[in-house]
């Protein structure tokens, strides 16, 4: 399975600048104007991000049902685009872009919806009388608009939670069937199975800097739940909410007790691919990982020679009732603006996204959760018992996503940079430093506008 855009806060930096370059260009007519006749016979093309062979089989496969059940609606399908291929062909249109695409940037969504980078589907939502609230869960439904506009629609879930390896436990004394529950717990287990080699590690219990696979500012957050911006003046809010400081804290204190910036560092530049089978996990290397549901899959397929558990991610000591949520993001999908066949262009959205049963058979085919209620409890749902973990946290009331802003994933990236500089011990006075952040924050949202 290939590196994707979502996954990652680099990439998604650079499709938040490639973003902004058209945003001021974009001029497509919202899905209010549509006109075409979704039963005359047509020809559509749908772009995605997908380039695994088995994805893009689940892809092909799900695209046949589409077909079948829309005889009249033949789709052309166009598959390893990313965002920045993606947002020059909503910029300049013409008769070969595309009229549906998606996109792995969940948190472009504010970009994407503010600036008419994706059509407006409220007309399209309202004609097809579909009540979204009940079809599908409320994270994901607030990720994929902004400010009362949806662009967007999800497809497919990512959910985050804590891999651990159960041989790796049972020889450090823990029990395998009590992963940790808060990150006083986290922070004790790993000390309990990291094992010195040298002036390095020959296991470290988890890896906590931000260079890390998957250990990115927002995804440890999805442990606290913070506001990030303030709803009434739109301001930021990472200095005021104490989540954010809460985090910043906990996390470093991981980074300082489990050996300190600098040799975790050196450790890392060890870990093979994140997206190979030398991932350090799978080679033990670390004994505790957070990441995403298709590691799960991945991990299996690499054939680990050890026992591999999955729980939820910790959280904060003082909010140990609310374990069991975790950090959400998915694939999203939308119709491009200029696209002249936007009614047929909403039936393979609204199949794609709504039907149950392309749900599921799309999200067995690539290992992802499900995006609607009745997909999570259909019995046609094939999984690990183990995946029932990333099930559940994309259905808990606290689960949760970074909040959508007009510059996309700016704000997120600044929140990294600061954080690392943190962690490094580059910076000491935190309460200064997020004050600085959130006024640097509120200058690039200021710009956007």
């Amino acid at each position: 399975m290939p590196a994707r855009p979502r996954r990652r806060a680099a990439a998604a930096l650079a499709a938040t600048a490639s973003i902004t370059l058209f945003a001021s260009a974009c001029t497509g007519q919202t899905g209010s104007g549509a006109t075409d006749d979704p039963d005359a016979r047509t020809t559509i093309t749908f772009w995605h991000g997908w380039s695994a062979e088995s994805e893009v089989k689940a892809i092909n496969d799900n695209i046949k049902r589409f077909e079948r059940a829309h005889p009249n609606i033949k789709v052309d399908v166009v598959g390893n685009i990313n965002d920045d291929k993606l947002n020059q062909a909503l910029r300049t249109g013409g008769s070969k872009g595309p009229d549906v695409v998606s996109s792995f940037t969940t948190s472009n969504v504010g970009k994407f919806c503010s600036s008419g980078a994706f059509a407006d589907l409220k007309p399209f939502v309202e004609k097809s009388k579909l009540d979204l609230e009940k079809i599908i869960p409320k994270t994901l439904l607030d990720y994929t608009q902004f400010e009362g506009r949806r662009c967007a629609m999800p497809l497919l879930t990512d959910a985050y939670g804590l891999y651990y390896n159960k041989d790796a436990f049972k020889a450090a004394g823990l029990d395998p069937a009590k992963p940790p529950k808060t990150y006083s717990e986290l922070l004790a287990y790993a000390k309990k199975l990291t094992k010195a080699k040298g002036d390095g590690y020959e296991q470290l219990g988890f890896m906590p800097n931000y260079h890390g696979y998957e250990t990115t500012t927002e995804h440890y957050l999805g442990s606290w739940g913070p506001t990030y911006f303030d709803a009434t003046t739109g301001r930021s809010t990472v200095a005021s909410d104490p989540a954010v400081a809460e985090m910043m804290t906990t996390q470093k204190k991981m980074v300082d007790e489990l050996g300190g910036y600098a040799k975790l560092e050196k450790y890392r530049t060890t870990f093979g691919d994140e997206w190979g089978a030398k991932h350090p996990f799978h080679t033990g290397q670390v004994a505790m990982q957070l990441d995403g549901e298709w590691r799960l899959g991945m991990a299996t397929d690499a054939k680990v020679p050890f026992d591999i558990g999955v729980a939820p991610m910790p959280v904060p000591d003082d909010r140990a009732a609310e374990y069991g949520k975790g950090f959400l993001s998915g694939t999203i999908m939308g119709i491009a603006p200029r696209s002249k066949k936007q009614n047929a262009a909403w039936e393979l959205v609204k199949f794609m996204t709504t039907d149950t049963d392309a749900v599921v058979a799309f999200a067995n085919g690539i290992r992802n959760v499900p995006s609607t209620f009745d997909a999570l409890k259909s019995p046609d749902l094939k999984f690990d018992p183990r995946f029932r973990t990333f099930l559940d946290i994309a259905q808990h009331p606290k689960s949760n996503t970074p909040a959508g802003a007009v510059n996309g994933a700016t704000y997120l990236n600044t929140i990294q940079d600061f954080a690392l500089q943190y962690e490094k011990g580059e910076v000491s006075d935190l309460r200064a430093g997020l004050a600085k952040t959130a006024q640097q924050i509120d200058t690039d949202v200021a710009k956007a506008k």
